[in-house]
């Protein structure tokens, strides 16, 4: 069952634990998007941080796309937000990107 999460909360321990509670959050996220658009559906959240971990971070960036492609689906329609989350993890803002993937999943929670 996808869960609604606090943003600010989530944001705040990710910062007080120096990064470890945003590892569980990825993972977190991952699973939720996952079952939220099964058809879309690709690594477990454990198996996308190992493999994040392995390729020194690339394997993020298409995570954030996929993650994208998955809300997309899971909203019942073709937008964009795939672009816009992989722009922003591009361009360093990749915690902004994180921040708009839950609150999707927070609506989509609802």
């Amino acid at each position: 069952m996808v869960k609604q999460r606090n943003i600010a909360l989530c944001v705040i321990f990710s910062i007080i634990t120096f990064g470890i509670y945003g590892i569980y959050w990825f993972i977190c996220l991952t699973n939720d998007a996952n079952e939220l658009a099964p058809e879309e559906a690709t690594a477990s959240g454990g198996m996308a941080i190992l493999f994040t971990i392995i390729t020194c971070g690339i394997y993020s960036i298409y995570w954030v796309y996929k993650q994208g492609k998955k809300i997309d689906a899971a909203k019942g329609g073709d937008g964009n937000t795939a672009i816009l989350y992989l722009i922003l993890d591009i361009i360093g803002l990749s915690i902004i990107a994180t921040i708009l993937m839950q609150n999707e999943i927070n609506k989509l929670a609802a």
